[in-house]
């Protein structure tokens, strides 16, 4: 679902900006209320708890960021993963962007822990929202504001060669893994991540689209993270995550991009014993 909103979001995305011009030219906001909208493409009718006590989920994300195109992002849940109870899903929406679905995030009992850091970016001043499901369906959202603007249309030098590219994907877990601990691994991808929304300097035309749509990782052949994404993901995405390692074994991730381009990497991981 996420790749076909994107891509349509990406195609219409200069008319986006034109009737965003045109509204701020005759004195209207530019910045109308897409939640409601958004909520009910996602949700439908489905309650959604407001976590301000951050019992379920806590989002953190900077109330005014240096960077509009490298906006740091945590999201921390509070629940312990079990079967019988767990986090299945993290939504991360930026209300303003002009594919406002940043990135869709599943989870197991074999995560440890439902919690990411990664890097976004952001197009207008926004509200920026981390909505929880967990296994039996209940939707929990932490929201902040965040004042930034011009992160999907920052420019470029000169357009890159994308079919010259090469992505790469690389691996990292903390030194010390504990059997039976949710450990932390980060999740580095070199891809240009293009929105199709920023120009060429010299030629001025805008860039193509192109950028990671899926992730999957596994350790030890069983599903730890599976997440869909888009341009709302900064340049070389970055995930922060966790696992839950019960002996040693191969840590792996597979990435698709929107030319359909595989990119893999694995990490053996050592555990310490008791």
């Amino acid at each position: 679902m996420l790749r076909s909103v994107t891509m349509r979001v990406a195609s219409g995305a200069l008319c986006w900006l034109g009737l965003l011009a045109a509204l701020s030219a005759h004195g209207a906001d530019p910045r109308p209320d897409t939640w409601p909208m958004l909520r009910g493409s996602l949700f439908k009718d489905r309650p959604i708890i407001e976590d301000s006590a951050e019992e379920v989920i806590a989002l953190q994300a900077p109330a005014r960021a240096q960077d509009a195109a490298v906006v740091p992002v945590s999201i921390a849940t509070r629940i312990e993963q079990k079967p019988e109870r767990y986090v299945s899903k993290v939504y991360l929406l930026i209300d303003q962007n002009p594919s406002p679905v940043a990135a869709v995030f599943e989870f197991t009992p074999e995560s440890g822990r439902a919690d990411i850091d990664t890097r976004v970016r952001v197009e207008d001043y926004t509200w920026m929202r981390a909505i929880a499901q967990t296994n039996d369906g209940k939707l929990y959202m932490a929201a902040r504001y965040v004042k930034a603007a011009g992160g999907c249309s920052a420019p470029y030098g000169t357009a890159p060669d994308f079919d010259a590219f090469k992505p790469r994907l690389k691996l990292k877990v903390d030194a010390s893994v504990a059997p039976g601990m949710p450990s932390l691994a980060q999740l580095m991808i070199q891809h240009p991540n293009s929105s199709g929304l920023a120009r060429d300097q010299m030629t001025q035309l805008y860039i193509p689209a192109y950028f990671v749509r899926s992730i999957e990782v596994s350790y030890a052949g069983r599903p730890i993270m599976k997440a869909q994404i888009d341009f709302s993901i900064s340049e070389n995405p970055n995930f922060r995550f966790y696992f839950l390692p019960h002996q040693g074994g191969e840590l792996k991730a597979v990435a698709v991009d929107t030319k359909d381009r595989v990119i893999e990497g694995a990490v053996h991981v050592e555990v310490a014993p008791n």
